[in-house]
């Protein structure tokens, strides 16, 4: 028989509904695999298991009562401890925030409550959502379960690592510059960053609310759809999110197909200085689509190395500017890797992030009508390095700090510039017997789009019947 804790979150919620199962069953589990391996792990800043166990109880009454369950009804997941949760401490991993409460409930989490879900507690991840490689000088180094030698990938590095182990059954990261696919490609999971905009953000700690994004972290692809169709759409609260029709997700991976679709590659930027072994891997995904039926064709998307630098204008800038009252006053409490990256971002002039925002239109139609006139969606690594060890990223003083970033970084950092949505896939190779992936981007709210032709991938490649070796 299955262990509870192996089931998708698909089919834990499938064993609730039908009565096989109790919500109480599937989060005691999760909390006997935290006791065991959490602290190996350190994907736990705060394991709320008293509420969780409350909510599961009330949820199992419910049950019984009849009462409607939701998308997600009963299933425990936990987040990256940056969404707020109205008078419970949200850390946003800084000893800044180390015992603050929020006043308000982020859309998020609102919107996962209602549809069921449960809480397990916040998640380890990098201060204030600054680093790709998941460091953070106050909670120590969340490992990875594939090897406890190597990073999670980062900044949502406790998702990364408490769904690959078992812990939970999903989890919300965040995603500037890449911080859902990196801890999703180096922990051997499914994670999506969705359109700019096509979730709302009311609710969940800043870092550049012009690169921002909130997306799951899962284990397959249907459990990150699920995930999604009860967190996506518009939100009064947020003016910023779209008013654009939410696509039923879910019809996508059901139906998964990658027969008919054209899958641009990506050469030229996304193969700068790649491991041969990261290039192999790429080349092999390349493979299993054209055996799934997609035609597959080189695409011209232009030069996009400017991106970089138009996104560290406004990724500086805007982080410089949300934590000018703190610089000021709590210097010192800040990690010296983050203090050094924000404290660059006031180098920037205003012409230089008023221009980067101004071209950002104009770059996206452009790329658009280069990259999608011949194809339907791009594959790319989503990283082009193999993990490295903690240890290698474990720079106090932050300097080399930025070539590491910039390396780590590299082929995720130019999608949240252009908006895109971007899902990162586990490719059936390990690399050193670690996890490698893949990403596939998609026009401005395609995400169904992406998750029909990731089911039939998924489905071919059998990634999600891997499991680290805790």
């Amino acid at each position: 028989m299955t262990e509870l804790i192996d089931l998708s979150l698909d089919d834990a919620q499938k064993a609730v509904r039908r009565g096989d199962v109790t919500s109480l069953e599937l989060v005691e589990a999760c909390l006997n695999q935290i006791e065991e391996h959490d602290n190996k792990l350190n994907a736990f800043i705060r394991v709320e298991s008293e509420i969780a166990q409350t909510q599961a109880e009330t949820f199992d009454k419910n049950r019984e009562s009849r009462v409607e369950i939701g998308l997600l009804g009963g299933i425990p997941l936990a987040h990256k401890d940056m969404y707020y949760r109205a008078g419970l401490v949200t850390t946003c991993g800084s000893k800044i925030r180390r015992d603050f409460k929020p006043k308000i409930t982020s859309t998020a989490i609102e919107r996962l409550a209602n549809a069921g879900a449960l809480n397990l507690g916040g998640l380890n991840m990098a201060e204030f959502a600054f680093s790709p490689t998941g460091h953070n000088t106050h909670f120590g180094a969340c490992r990875n379960p594939w090897n406890v030698e190597f990073v999670t990938g980062g900044s949502s590095s406790g998702s990364g690592s408490a769904v690959s182990s078992r812990m939970a059954f999903g989890s919300l990261g965040s995603d500037t510059g890449g911080s859902i696919r990196l801890p999703a490609g180096f922990c051997g999971l499914v994670g999506m960053k969705p359109t700019q905009t096509r979730v709302s953000r009311y609710g969940v700690m800043g870092l550049s609310f012009s690169l921002d994004n909130v997306g799951p972290l899962t284990r397959t692809v249907k459990d990150n759809a699920l995930i999604l169709s009860a967190i996506a759409g518009h939100d009064p609260k947020d003016s910023t999110s779209s008013t654009q029709p939410v696509c039923n997700y879910l019809e996508a991976v059901d139906n998964p197909t990658a027969k008919g679709f054209k899958i641009g590659i990506a050469r030229g930027y996304f193969e700068d200085n790649a491991d041969d072994a990261i290039i192999e891997s790429r080349n092999s995904a390349i493979n299993s689509f054209r055996e799934l039926g997609a035609t597959i064709v080189e695409i011209d998307y232009g030069n996009i190395d400017p991106l970089n630098n138009l996104s560290a204008f406004i990724a500086g800038t805007e982080a410089a500017t949300l934590h000018a009252y703190w610089l000021r006053h709590r210097r010192a409490d800040y990690g010296p890797q983050v203090l050094a990256r924000i404290e660059a971002g006031f180098q920037f002039s205003g012409v230089d992030y008023l221009h980067a925002l101004q071209l950002r239109p104009k770059i996206v139609e452009q790329f658009v009508k280069n990259a999608f006139t011949n194809c339907d969606m791009i594959l790319a690594p989503t990283f082009n390095i193999t993990p490295p060890r903690i240890d290698e990223t474990d720079i106090e003083d932050g300097q080399g700090f930025e070539e590491l970033i910039s390396k780590v970084s590299h082929c995720t950092r130019p999608f949240n510039y252009l908006t895109f949505p971007s899902i990162s896939l586990p490719t059936p190779e390990l690399v050193n017997e670690m996890p490698a992936a893949i990403q596939l981007i998609a026009p401005p709210f395609c995400e169904k789009m992406l998750y029909c032709v990731s089911g039939a991938y998924e489905k071919h490649t059998a990634f999600s019947k891997r499991t680290p070796k805790l």
